[in-house]
């Protein structure tokens, strides 16, 4: 890079010569203020300075305000939503970015609202807590596929031998009447259980093994919806006129 001489003398490239030349600063300070310019971390992002001092985009903490906003933004969207049919009965939890986008596409309309407002380039919406059908919608008696997300929903991350719950990671699908002896894979035969359990029955019933299980399975019903539903929205007083009758 060729360096542009100016009058004063000064040879350092044009957008550092405007903060070197005429400058009323010693040697240390000029430094310093160089440093805070150049100062980031491994991934080339600025940090604060030795000094605390706050850089644009910080709060005085050195928390980053620009980079935390999204992030509750995207937590916001992805916050539980109960469904009503047109009935006003209880059928559904969705997220709230589902639920906005049935409410844009007039095929549903909120009976609650949250406090909290999303913005797009013209408008502010509120946030929807609970919605509306506008048109009626037959639900079948069971309307969920048998599949390990179900299964483990149904038995609320429960191991049904022990009686602890485990993250989803941490748990296995368990045949109560193993395969070699002809169970088969249904509702009524699956259940959560954790890999210790599972490990100790093995091939064998669980009376066999010693076990006993928590409940008997069943299918994933309307009622077992429900149930689920108001396990997700205990801490929504919103929620509690359309499930706590």
């Amino acid at each position: 890079m060729q360096v542009r001489r100016r009058s004063s003398g000064s040879q350092w490239p044009e957008p550092f010569a405007t903060l070197t030349a005429g400058s009323s600063k010693q040697p240390e300070e000029r430094q310093m203020s160089f440093r805070r310019l150049d100062a980031s971390d491994s991934r080339g992002r600025h940090t604060p300075d030795a000094t605390g001092a706050a850089l644009p985009g910080e709060s005085p903490a050195g928390s980053r305000i620009h980079n935390s906003l999204p992030l509750r933004r995207a937590s916001l969207m992805q916050e539980p939503v109960l469904v009503l049919n047109a009935t006003y009965e209880p059928i559904n939890v969705t997220a709230v970015r589902r639920a906005m986008v049935l409410m844009l596409k007039g095929v549903a309309q909120a009976e609650e609202l949250h406090a909290s407002e999303v913005h797009s380039a013209a408008h502010a919406h509120k946030v929807p807590s609970v919605i509306r059908l506008l048109a009626y919608r037959h639900i079948p008696q069971q309307s969920r596929a048998l599949s390990r997300k179900n299964i483990l929903l149904r038995d609320r991350n429960t191991c049904q031998f022990c009686g602890k719950v485990f993250p989803s990671s941490e748990l296995t699908l368990d045949h109560v009447v193993p395969r070699s002896r002809g169970g088969r894979s249904s509702w009524e035969n699956l259940v959560a259980c954790c890999y210790r359990c599972n490990n100790d029955k093995g091939d064998r019933t669980p009376e066999e093994a010693g076990l006993k299980l928590a409940r008997k399975p069943r299918p994933f019903t309307l009622h077992t919806s429900r149930q689920l539903m108001r396990l997700i929205g205990h801490r929504d007083e919103r929620w509690r006129k359309y499930l706590f009758y």
